[in-house]
């Protein structure tokens, strides 16, 4: 109960209500003690009146309006002069004096809290002021003990009232809170076990409907976590699926490669200078065929194997892709610019390299050929004491918002119609194994531009 939201609420509301009461508790009683002895002035007030009209009473009736005022002496001064009106023998010496003609708020809580505090039955001489200006002060001396168990009486109610109040104050509180915060709260914690248990169960999905501001702010937030996290439970089913297919299909190609491997070398030994010369370009396809199979089945695993580095003239690599891209038939021309370079010699993993140039050049290719019209990529390099930076640039249409808002996410980054995304995906991963990344440097209607940082290293040359 005491661990629960609305529990605490009724212990932090009956705590707040008691710390109210106690506030209004201390000027309470020092404004209960001024109007008692403001009643004992004004009643020994009446009782001097009573004698200033006869100046004949008796002794006993002197006695019993002193009595009925609860005062031992009267001092009424009219007129500067100052006259002791009622006396009677005062049983103990004065221990106080108290005026309440210039007393301030501190003043006044000061002495009420002495009084309520200081057991006893002492003698005090009250100075005030007359009532309907009937001379220019009243004094009388009176005992403390009457004055003491009234201000106890009186500070009991209010405690009691108090402790009402705030019962009824936190009960009241802890209803209204159970109704309005800790219900709507522990319907959105349902929603949330429910979801857990089935995600992929769209009615598990809250739908917002509280009336607090903030409930309906955290609902509105939980049910977009919920869908996303929905849509990407079965995009990682679906990847799951289709990373198990290409595996396979990647395990087959491999096996089908490799037996086209055995038929090359065969080829080679042919004495027809055109076989010859085309030879070692269709044993370096099939070669990188076999090898991208077996990286798609690395990938699959959720890995890439380690890079292994060795020196390597790029200028050659950067050849080797315009080659390869040159044998691809297209209706539009597309110009791909070797700037790199010869010889310039890098340390990194010279296939993996390939790969990365292929792709970027590949896709910057399939970007110029959707437009329809001529295009041109560069392929150039810089470097600075920590790094080479390789960069591809074309003059195609630049990138799609989508495609930068999700560039390097495998399946979702493709920048055309059916495109997969896995090429721009493979490449940064590649380039993490060098230790270094693949930046989107600009890209708009000018082109795009495309920069592979490689640190150099301890091996740098």
């Amino acid at each position: 109960m005491l661990n629960t939201l609305s529990g605490r609420f009724l212990i932090l509301t009956t705590v707040f209500v008691m710390l109210a009461e106690v506030l209004i508790f201390v000027p309470s009683i020092s404004r209960f003690r001024q109007d008692y002895l403001s009643d004992r002035l004004q009643r020994a007030q009446i009782a001097s009146l009573a004698l200033l009209a006869d100046d004949m009473i008796d002794s006993a009736l002197e006695k019993e309006l002193l009595e009925n005022a609860g005062v031992y002496n009267v001092v009424l001064r009219r007129d500067e002069m100052r006259q002791l009106v009622l006396s009677s023998p005062i049983p103990r010496p004065i221990s106080g004096t108290f005026d309440l003609r210039d007393a301030g708020s501190v003043t006044l809580i000061r002495d009420a809290l002495t009084r309520l505090v200081t057991p006893g039955n002492d003698i005090i001489r009250v100075i005030g002021a007359p009532v309907r200006d009937a001379g220019l002060l009243i004094e009388i001396t009176m005992e403390t003990a009457p004055l003491r168990e009234e201000m106890i009486e009186y500070g009991l109610s209010i405690l009691v009232v108090s402790a009402v109040i705030s019962v009824l104050t936190a009960v009241l509180l802890f209803v209204a809170v159970r109704m309005v915060l800790v219900k709507p709260i522990k319907g959105v914690i349902g929603y949330m076990q429910r979801y857990a248990a089935a995600p992929e169960d769209a009615r598990g999905i809250i739908t917002p409907s509280a009336g607090v501001i903030e409930l309906r702010e955290a609902e509105e937030a939980l049910q977009k976590l919920q869908t996303e996290l929905t849509h990407a439970l079965k995009q990682r089913e679906r990847l799951a699926q289709l990373g198990s297919a290409v595996a396979k299909i990647s395990h087959d190609l491999r096996n089908i490669l490799t037996s086209a491997q055995l038929f090359t070398d065969r080829i080679e030994m042919s004495e027809d200078p055109t076989v010859r010369r085309l030879a070692p370009k269709l044993v370096n396809s099939i070669t990188r065929a076999v090898s991208l199979c077996e990286g798609t089945l690395a990938f699959g695993r959720a890995e890439e194997p380690a890079p292994t580095f060795g020196r390597t003239c790029l200028s050659e690599i950067v050849d080797d892709v315009a080659e390869s891209e040159a044998l691809v038939a297209s209706d539009v021309a597309v110009e791909i610019l070797n700037a790199v370079p010869h010889p310039t010699v890098i340390r990194c993993d010279k296939e993996q390299i390939f790969r990365v140039i292929m792709n970027l050049v590949r896709n910057a290719r399939q970007a110029i050929i959707a437009t329809g019209q001529k295009g041109q990529i560069t392929v150039s390099l810089q470097e600075d004491d920590n790094a080479w930076w390789i960069e591809v640039a074309d003059t195609g249409p630049g990138l799609p918002k989508k495609a930068q808002d999700n560039l390097f996410t495998p399946f979702q980054g493709g920048a055309r119609k059916g495109g997969s995304g896995l090429g721009l995906a493979i490449a940064a991963e590649l380039i993490r194994g060098h230790g270094g990344q693949v930046i989107l440097d600009k890209t708009g209607p000018e082109g795009t531009v495309f920069k592979i940082c490689l640190p150099k290293g301890d091996g740098a040359i």
